[in-house]
């Protein structure tokens, strides 16, 4: 399995940015697929965005699209996911997670999941 440490995740006033980071180690970074997903405060965890081990092919989910941009740097073994024009409904804990296809959804993401990292959005 791959290890992934998420970070970046705090506070933030609506309209306003956050940059979340995914470092990666354990197993051939170039070679998986990655993906990001949230979970709201009693709600259940939902996918958010995905980017091939390449970079070449992106997805995004409805309530983010135009507002978020998913990039991987494999020089680095890190993902990350660029949130602009942030709404409350943004908030939540960040996930980031894994597969060897393309997409990384919630049915093919590796079965482990880290810690995460808090996104809160509220004046």
């Amino acid at each position: 399995q791959v290890h992934l440490v998420e970070s970046g995740g705090g506070l933030v006033q609506p309209g306003g940015s956050l940059r979340l980071s995914c470092a990666a180690s354990g197993r051939t970074f170039s070679s998986i697929s990655m993906g990001w997903f949230r979970q709201a405060p009693g709600k259940e965890r939902e996918f958010v965005s995905t980017i091939s081990w390449g970079g070449g092919r992106t997805d995004y989910a409805d309530s983010v699209q135009g507002r978020f941009t998913i990039a991987r740097d494999n020089a680095q073994n890190t993902v990350y996911l660029q949130m602009n024009s942030l709404k409350p409904e943004d908030t939540g804990v960040y996930y980031c997670n894994a597969a060897r296809t393309y997409p990384v959804t919630l049915a093919t993401a590796f079965d482990s999941w880290g810690q995460g990292t808090q996104v809160t959005v509220s004046s």
